[in-house]
């Protein structure tokens, strides 16, 4: 486990970051090829750990998969498995955090058209045991309160099954932006879907060969958003779009409160300093909560109160990160409240030690959200630097251009 103290030098340079591609399109993109016959090595996607899992896991031939950390390749392969018939029996597995991930809204589902899978240890989690079957379609109810994941999962497989498959709501699912994204490239690549606001329908059909790019990562954006409040200093990211398929591309309205404006370009966006006032920040994250750390990091930073919503799946995911917020947060010498489903923090702070160590549990978005802390708080630690490779392997190499220095 590799740590870093932080140290942040100005520099006068407009640093031009190249960004990750989206990993949430790359990994749609993988899954639609896959059943569409297009060989991923046509496919521009994203290079880190969760697209690396996806595309490892529609390639190899072998019966047990690890997808590690990975949870969008264990719900989208989870689903391809089990529609893969003739494909044998795999056993699909994953890091110690992963057992504990639930996955049980989306194995209902897929058993209720006829999936084969049972689970390897404790009902609900992964590992799981899948032989893949034919799967007939038809009418479900799901919950979709945990993991938008599990829709996605089963919208990309539906055009294969032999009847259509409808799907409703038992209540509203969470991170609909990633369901219409889901929605948007399967029409793209030749596919009827019809969407309302309590249910999903896809007719039998095929896939045709589409557009086989990827745009760059918002998620990945927020951290530079960060930057650019923090330090007060211009940044250009290449590869990002005005009408963006992400909903973490609410980001460039959302920090306009934090002091960073976004002008969109030929090529990409140009982020720009300008002044914001102290007010309490109060915002709703239900449709983007991964960028929920960053923005409670930067307004801490800004010394600007906040309450932050609709954060009800945080503890599920890479981390409980509601719990590891507070923690680290503190650190900081900010107190915050946690709930159910928010964060907050009235602005009083604490005192504080000198070379702060930051734990990350495993999370890239820890990590990548509180590194832009050492420009206001300089000999930051961050411990398990290697996480970020998870979403966004040249990190700390970006970071390194901009004016961070740092030792082990």
């Amino acid at each position: 486990m590799i740590n870093y103290k932080l140290k942040y030098i100005p520099n006068e340079n407009l640093l031009n970051v190249a960004l990750p591609l989206s990993k949430s399109e790359s990994n749609r993109l993988l899954l639609i090829s896959a059943l569409a016959g297009i060989s991923p090595e046509l496919l521009t996607i994203s290079k880190c750990d969760d697209t690396d899992a996806m595309l490892n896991g529609i390639t190899t031939k072998d019966d047990y998969i690890n997808v590690c950390a990975a949870g969008t390749a264990m719900r989208f392969l989870t689903a391809y498995f089990a529609n893969c018939p003739g494909r044998g029996t795999i056993r699909l597995d994953g890091s110690t955090r992963m057992r504990q991930r639930p996955i049980a809204p989306l194995i209902k589902a897929l058993r209720e058209i006829g999936g084969d899978i049972t689970y390897g240890a404790n009902d609900g989690f992964p590992p799981l045991t899948i032989t893949g079957t034919a799967l007939k379609g038809g009418k479900i109810r799901l919950d979709a309160s945990v993991s938008s994941q599990y829709i996605s999962a089963l919208l990309m497989i539906a055009p294969t099954f032999r009847e259509s498959l409808e799907i409703e709501f038992n209540n509203k699912p969470v991170s609909i932006p990633y369901i219409k994204m889901t929605v948007s490239m399967m029409r793209r690549f030749g596919i009827n879907v019809e969407m309302t606001d309590t249910s999903i329908k896809v007719e039998p059909g095929k896939y045709v060969v589409a557009e086989r790019t990827v745009e760059a990562d918002w998620s990945a954006a927020s951290y530079w958003y960060e930057l650019t409040s923090l330090s007060g200093r211009p940044v250009k990211l290449s590869g990002l779009k005005n009408c963006s398929l992400q909903g973490d591309s609410g980001i460039s309205e959302i920090f306009t409160q934090l002091g960073v404006e976004t002008i969109f370009e030929k090529e990409g966006v140009l982020l720009t300093p300008v002044t914001y006032d102290k007010s309490p920040l109060t915002i709703d994250l239900e449709d983007m909560p991964d960028v929920a750390q960053t923005i409670a990091v930067t307004s801490a930073m800004l010394d600007k109160p906040f309450f932050i919503t609709g954060l009800s799946t945080l503890p599920s995911k890479e981390t409980d990160r509601l719990s590891a917020l507070k923690i680290e947060l503190s650190k900081l010498g900010i107190n915050v409240i946690t709930g159910k489903d928010y964060i907050s923090w009235n602005g009083e702070k604490s005192e504080v030690e000198e070379d702060i160590s930051i734990e990350t549990y495993k999370d890239h978005r820890m990590a990548m959200a509180f590194a832009p802390a050492a420009v206001r708080k300089n000999n930051l630690i961050i411990n398990d630097i290697e996480v970020v490779s998870k979403s966004y392997p040249d990190y700390w190499d970006h970071l390194m251009k901009f004016g961070f220095n740092y030792c082990t």
